[in-house]
Formats: structure tokens, sequence, C-alpha cells
């Protein structure tokens, strides 16, 4: 696919996030794709921890329902190459203890026929692991 269609895809797949819409969300996504939360977040963070497989992720985006409320959740620019596109942004969120964490974002997407097959976020994990 092109790098316009893989972005297209990524585009898509956080409008499903904001929208709440797991499915579609994991509809972008291969069945035995590689999913990076964070990295550097320690093993006390819910989110913390790879995971593999559709399901697995899914289980993911349950766990970010119950323990993430985003105030602010902005992916601000798109750059692709080849198979690859990145996400720079910016989010705010707070933890179930009411802390909060703020933080720019970085997120690697790795497509394979127009499909999300791995994953990997880099932003601030001291802030992330200090909330929890």
């Amino acid at each position: 696919m092109s790098e316009a269609q893989n972005t297209k895809v990524v585009q898509d797949a956080y409008a499903a996030f904001g929208r709440g819409d797991v499915a579609a969300l994991l509809g972008a996504f291969h069945d035995d794709i590689i999913w990076k939360p964070v990295t550097g977040a320690g093993k006390h963070v819910p989110t913390a921890g790879e995971r593999r497989g559709k399901a697995a992720v899914g289980e993911f985006f349950k766990i970010v329902a119950e323990s993430v409320k985003f105030s602010r959740f902005e992916p601000r620019e798109f750059v692709a190459q080849g198979d690859k596109v990145v996400t720079l942004g910016h989010y705010t969120a707070t933890t179930p203890k009411g802390k909060t964490f703020d933080s720019d974002f970085v997120m690697v997407f790795t497509l394979r026929n127009g499909k999300v097959s791995h994953f990997q976020e880099f932003s601030d994990s001291a802030a992330i692991n200090a909330a929890y």
C-alpha cells in the first residue's frame, strides 16, 4: 500500500479510539499484531507490557478504559515512509487514584497488507510511572 493509504489506516484507527469503537480499532490490526505500549513503563502500570495477538490487544484497550481517563489525546503529525507511520502527539490523563500525567508521545506503526502488524509507543515513562 502507499504511504498515504497507510497513514489513512492509522488515522482511522485513532478516530475509532476517539469514538470508543474498539471493534473498528481492532479491525485495523493483524491477528498476530505485536503491541509495545509505553516503552519504559514499570510493571505496576496497568497498561505496561508487550501484548501479542489481537485478543491480547483487545484486553489492553479494556485496561486502558478502566485505568486511564484522557482529558487530551491529540495525534498531531503523521510521518510515513514505506510501511511505517510515525505519529507525534500529546496526551494528558488521570489515573484511578486521581494522579495526572502529561506527555508528548511518538507512536510507531508498521503496516503489512493494509493492517497494523507492529506498534511501539514512546512517551514520558517517568511521569507515567510516578502517576501510578
